[in-house]
């Protein structure tokens, strides 16, 4: 018996190696193989050294305070706590479903005691029997001949791969947004200083003209226009005061705590905050992002669902067999010739469901068809965002570099201005229409300065930035 049961076992295991999965190909991708060439990108795919896959936030952030709001919401962002109980409950699931394609084997043990009363007895007096038992066995064990749970399996183990990539993608959406938030605060505080800095100069100005129409050199026409600017610098004020504590509050909102205590002092918005990276080629893509691994994992999971849905045109064969002992009486349970086993296979074979199995099997066919889709549009998506971004990088510079320009000669515009104003050359009307060029133009300034790092973050996520090309393939056992 044993012996029976040991050659069972190793056709058994045999056999199970077959499945009914599709050849996995996977798609070619729908973009060009090189990035976008023209005015608007120059050398910008060429530039920095190290591959955004390889290099880690910690180097690409060159602001310690940066780094230190990156770290803390690391360990306290809620979305990305999500992220990873999601991860650990597909791998639950994938254990679950693994463990189907065993036998599952159980220890019963049972004992009954039954008297009879006279009256219901043949032997016209009252009986007392009992029968105890006790067994080892495997009960109802699907024999995986065609590989439908293997198949099952595997489906849940891609499904699992494409969850744990899913939260490497929102790591690396954390990082970029708590940049961007960090950088917009940054960017309000230095409007925000200098709306406080032309406000007193407006308000300066005011006064010297209320003193200059007081003893009747400046006309009512001035004092109003000096009286206009001073009000509108309040109202920039007002707006970039709220600016600024709306942008803390989005900040800690991403980090999951209020803002460290020890956080050190950043550094300036014109410094160089960060740290270059080359775009390689359109195709390093697949094996840098997370979002494309995942959906490319969750196409692997559709082609797996395919082969479950093949072998279900097959027979379903299962195994329920046991040994164990029996007897009347509990001090006997164990004696010689007390043992007891049951053998019972069991096969069900589909004849007749309606259809039912034609229309799964072209269910999971065409969502393995929507699953290409979708890769494929996840990879022109990345494509679109990263030539995006490249564009950006190489005309955001030469945008700032023409706002400096501007600044230059519209600071020489103002001192000249202000100048033919205090000599009576010009009226009052050119030094104000100077004193706001030069506001709105240092406004700008620090705004194209904000949407120059910006990109650069943008960039570094569309690249895969934030982690390690070397952890794409995680252990699959």
């Amino acid at each position: 018996m044993r012996q029976s049961l040991l050659s069972l076992a190793v056709a058994t295991a045999l056999l199970s190696g077959c499945s009914l999965i599709p050849d996995y190909q996977r798609p070619d991708a729908p973009v060009a193989a090189d990035w976008p060439q023209g005015a608007a990108y120059g050398d910008a795919a060429r530039e920095g050294n190290t591959p955004a896959a390889d290099l880690q936030w910690q180097a690409f952030f060159r602001d310690p305070a940066l780094r230190q709001l990156v770290q803390t919401a690391l360990e306290n962002n809620r979305d990305l706590r999500v992220a990873a109980l999601n991860v650990e409950s597909y791998r639950a699931l994938y254990r679950v479903q693994r463990a189907e394609q065993f036998p599952s084997i159980s220890a019963d043990g049972s004992g009954t005691r039954q008297r009879v009363p006279g009256d219901l007895s043949q032997a016209g007096k009252a009986t007392t029997s009992g029968q105890y038992s006790a067994t080892l066995g495997v009960s109802a064990w699907e024999l995986d001949f065609f590989g439908r749970l293997r198949s099952l399996s595997d489906q849940a183990l891609q499904q699992y791969l494409a969850t744990e990539q899913a939260a490497r993608s929102t790591q690396i959406s954390l990082v970029a947004s708590v940049a961007t938030a960090y950088l917009q605060w940054q960017a309000d505080m230095a409007l925000l200083k200098l709306t406080q800095d032309t406000l007193e100069t407006y308000e300066a100005s005011y006064q010297l003209t209320q003193r200059s129409f007081d003893v009747g050199v400046s006309d009512a026409l001035s004092l109003s226009q000096a009286r206009t600017s001073v009000d509108s610098a309040r109202v920039s004020l007002a707006q970039y005061q709220r600016q600024v504590a709306q942008d803390r509050n989005a900040l800690i909102l991403l980090l999951g705590t209020n803002l460290p205590a020890d956080l050190p002092q950043g550094l300036a918005l014109d410094s160089e905050l960060l740290e270059s990276v080359p775009a390689g080629l359109p195709s390093d893509l697949l094996q840098r992002r997370p979002d494309l691994l995942q959906a490319e994992y969750q196409l692997k999971a559709a082609n797996a669902n395919i082969g479950a849905a093949r072998a279900a045109f097959f027979p379903s064969i299962s195994l329920t067999a046991n040994a164990g002992t029996s007897s009347s009486q509990l001090s006997g349970l164990f004696d010689s010739g007390s043992g007891s086993w049951l053998f019972q296979p069991q096969i069900s074979i589909p004849i007749f469901n309606a259809g039912s199995l034609r229309a799964n099997l072209d269910y999971a066919e065409l969502q393995k068809d929507v699953q290409v889709a979708q890769y494929e549009k996840a990879i022109q998506t990345a494509f679109q965002e990263v030539a995006d971004q490249l564009a950006a990088r190489t005309t955001y510079r030469e945008q700032l570099n023409a706002q400096r320009a501007l600044l230059e000669s519209t600071e020489s515009y103002y001192e000249l201005a202000e100048r033919r104003y205090r000599t009576g050359v010009d009226s009052y009307l050119t030094l104000l229409d100077s004193q706001r060029q030069l506001f709105s133009v240092r406004q700008q300034l620090i705004s194209d300065r904000l949407a120059q790092l910006t990109s650069e973050v943008e960039l570094y996520k569309a690249l895969g930035g934030g982690w390690s090309a070397s952890e794409a393939t995680p252990n699959e056992n």
